[in-house]
């Protein structure tokens, strides 16, 4: 017990050293790249299936990977592959696995500039871009081979057709960096054209129990940019309601000019998150249309806006996260409106596909009880809430001393007990949600009155952690 312990202990004092030289090596290096060499072995040979470039990253995550990587000349890829399957025969490898590379890109890719990061001895969660460009179907490949069966093809009868992306559709909160989210997916739907990946349906709930991934989109091509341009159009019409998603943050990065140019480095995102993250402007369009179907539906009754002496007025109004918006609507005829919103005047008119606004063709809305969603064509999707009249917000003027939690998660440890004073800042609680920790700090000076959670505490998203005494004045 205390050999397999020790030996477990400088096992992963091992692996941490050897994560920080991979972490000294990025920040060393001008233009690092996250290039991969997907392996497969049957316990007696091996071969690869070429590389896949992971290189576009947030923290160390993976967002979007390609097949090839940009710029990957045949001295490079024979060079990568001859050291990913050499690490596999030396070990008698059976199965799927990932070998991966840090890759110095400053120069272009260079058999002498890459190193070896580490091996992932799984299918990866990127694996259908190198199964859209070899035609090889892994699982399949995994099954043979776990049957007793040998490589079902040789390393000289493997080859890439046209180039493919991946996208990885998560629920997070972007603008909120990147927050874990959690929801009831009230509405899913992928575009035709485009592979999709997905274990959940409309009407399955996002858990803060496991990873928030709802789907990878995947598109294929003859070459990079008809597959990135594919990948660009799926994204625009893939439809997500019920929860925030990373989908506009996606789209964005599908279209960046730098990426688009094959320009890709694991700093990209970090370099444009304020533009790649930015949250859209609501256009008018698209709250007027929420409104209308708010107040008026989207379908015309014969008698819709009917009356004697004057026209039908209407006074809606609608939540977007916090914000209010109300408009006053006219009625004119059946299926025509006349509205006023912020002050300008706008006219609509319902047709088969719904409410279009200024002559702009109607986007589409959908509503699930007091929530409507409306999915803007390369913008995002906007949903809007009708408040409930009755409902009083008694919490609000409690709430500035409050530490709130920002997502459901699991309370890893607490760091202050009652009576104990905190300047602004400091650590009052640890926060784990989707294999990500998050620090809560003061929010202002004070003596904490109340901690009203303990160390593994499963939380919701908003519920009070810590409480501080009142400020004075």
């Amino acid at each position: 017990g205390e050999f397999a312990a020790a030996l477990a202990s400088a096992r992963a004092e091992a692996l941490g050293a050897f994560g920080n030289a991979a972490v000294l090596i990025e920040k060393w290096i001008d233009c690092p790249r996250h290039i991969e060499m997907q392996i497969f072995g049957d316990g007696a040979e091996a071969v690869h299936l070429f590389e896949r470039d992971c290189s576009l990253q947030r923290r160390h995550q993976k967002v979007i990977e390609e097949a090839p990587a940009p710029g990957m000349t045949p001295e490079m890829r024979a060079a990568m592959g001859e050291a990913a399957v050499r690490a596999a025969r030396a070990i008698g490898y059976s199965g799927a696995g990932t070998v991966e590379f840090i890759v110095d890109g400053s120069e272009g890719l260079r058999p002498d500039r890459f190193w070896f990061m580490e091996m992932n001895t799984r299918l990866q969660v990127e694996h259908p871009v190198t199964e859209a460009i070899t035609g090889v179907d892994l699982v399949e490949w995994q099954l043979r081979v776990a049957s007793g069966e040998p490589l079902p093809l040789r390393q000289d009868q493997l080859g890439i057709t046209g180039h493919a992306f991946e996208a990885r559709l998560y629920a997070e909160d972007v603008p909120a960096g990147f927050l874990p989210a959690t929801g009831k997916l009230d509405h899913l739907r992928f575009p035709e054209g485009a592979r999709a990946d997905t274990g959940v349906a409309a009407g399955d709930v996002i858990s803060p129990w496991y990873d928030p991934m709802i789907a990878k989109i995947v598109t294929h091509g003859p070459t990079r940019a008809v597959a990135l341009n594919r990948l660009a159009v799926a994204l625009d019409e893939a439809e997500v309601a019920g929860t925030v998603t990373n989908l506009g943050f996606l789209a964005a990065l599908a279209r960046h000019e730098g990426f688009a140019r094959g320009e890709v480095d694991t700093g990209l995102i970090a370099r444009d998150i304020d533009r790649l993250a930015a949250c859209p402007a609501l256009p008018p369009g698209i709250l007027a249309a929420a409104l209308l179907t708010a107040a008026l539906g989207q379908k015309a009754p014969a008698l819709q806006g009917f009356t004697l002496w004057q026209p039908l007025r209407h006074r809606v109004t609608l939540l977007q996260g916090a914000e209010l918006h109300t408009a006053h609507l006219r009625l004119t005829a059946p299926g025509q409106a006349l509205g006023e919103l912020d002050g300008t005047e706008l006219s609509a008119h319902l047709t088969p596909e719904g409410w279009a606004v200024e002559g702009h063709p109607a986007p589409k809305v959908l509503r699930h009880g007091a929530h409507i969603d409306v999915f803007a064509r390369r913008i995002g999707t906007f949903r809007f809430t009708l408040p409930d009249p009755l409902a009083r917000d008694t919490a609000a003027a409690g709430q500035g001393g409050l530490t709130l939690s920002p997502m459901p998660g699991l309370v890893r440890a607490v760091a202050v007990v009652a009576g104990q004073a905190v300047a602004a800042g400091d650590r009052l609680a640890v926060l784990e949600a989707m294999k990500m920790e998050h620090v809560l700090t003061a929010a202002r000076d004070g003596v904490v009155a109340e901690v009203l959670v303990a160390a593994g505490d499963q939380v919701e998203a908003g519920a009070a952690l810590i409480r501080l005494e009142e400020a004075d004045g």
